[in-house]
């Protein structure tokens, strides 16, 4: 696939934090579950479809670093998410049809290190943009973005059908977590053993980095028994730090409807 490169310094001036723009693709053409725990997108329909997207891709490689940089913490954090799933989403539609976003690209290179796109000014790759800037230690400390970044997969937590913004990303990362634990194909309870989502065991030291003082796993699931449905008993187990963990296969099949 050819390099994206999207760009146009003046547009890094004025960039809408709200993302309009990537608002109209997402609530075209994503849908949750009827329990709301999961979301499917048409990517037939978005390839398809006016060209939101690569306007809004367009508006995203036109941020300067510079610019970046004197962004607050949350407007930093709200671009990033949703420039990975929007890029995400182009990845995927530049493909399709596909039954898996792990077709992608040849055996020696996985699809999350493809440099397709152009970022605050730099050629990129999905995992650049998680890994690097996003999980860097000390720059965001925040393990919800897990709930929030999405790989195009049945497996990975919900694509919302909204952008996230700044002045609602506390809100938005809280209710993505709440949303994805409480999805018994991903998370459960079963016979006094958790079993949960490989997230868990893949970025386990993102869980255990002190984020609201939580520094192990334990704790963590202690802030969502409600979302887990953890009787008294098993919350006894969790404080003891005695619970039993089995991590649960990954669906990578493609979240398409």
């Amino acid at each position: 696939m050819a390099l994206l490169v999207f760009g146009n310094a003046s547009l890094a001036d004025d960039f809408d934090h709200q993302h309009k723009t990537y608002a109209e693709v997402l609530e075209n053409h994503v849908e949750w579950s009827e329990d709301g725990t999961a979301s499917t997108v048409d990517y037939q329909a978005l390839k398809a479809g006016p060209d939101n997207l690569n306007q809004y891709l367009e508006q995203l490689s036109g941020v300067e670093k510079s610019s970046f940089d004197n962004w607050n913490k949350d407007q930093q954090l709200a671009f990033l998410i949703n420039a990975y799933n929007a890029f995400t989403l182009k990845l995927i539609i530049d493909n399709c049809p596909l039954d898996s976003i792990k077709d992608i690209g040849a055996f020696w290179q996985n699809p999350w290190k493809k440099r397709f796109f152009t970022l605050l000014g730099e050629d990129m790759h999905l995992d650049q943009v998680e890994h690097d800037i996003i999980r860097e230690p000390g720059a965001y400390n925040e393990p919800r973005i897990h709930f929030a970044v999405n790989c195009a997969s049945i497996g990975c937590p919900a694509l919302r059908t909204e952008p996230f913004t700044a002045e609602r990303l506390e809100q938005q990362l809280e209710d993505s977590t709440e949303r994805f634990l409480r999805d018994e194909t991903r998370n459960r309870y079963r016979d006094g053993q958790l079993e949960v989502s490989s997230v868990f065991k893949w970025y386990r030291e993102d869980f255990e980095r002190g984020w609201q003082g939580i520094d192990s796993l334990h704790d963590f699931f202690l802030g969502y028994t409600e979302e887990l449905d953890l009787d008294e008993d098993a919350q006894e187990t969790l404080r003891s730090g005695e619970m039993d963990y089995r991590f649960l296969d990954y669906d990578w099949s493609l979240n398409e409807h």
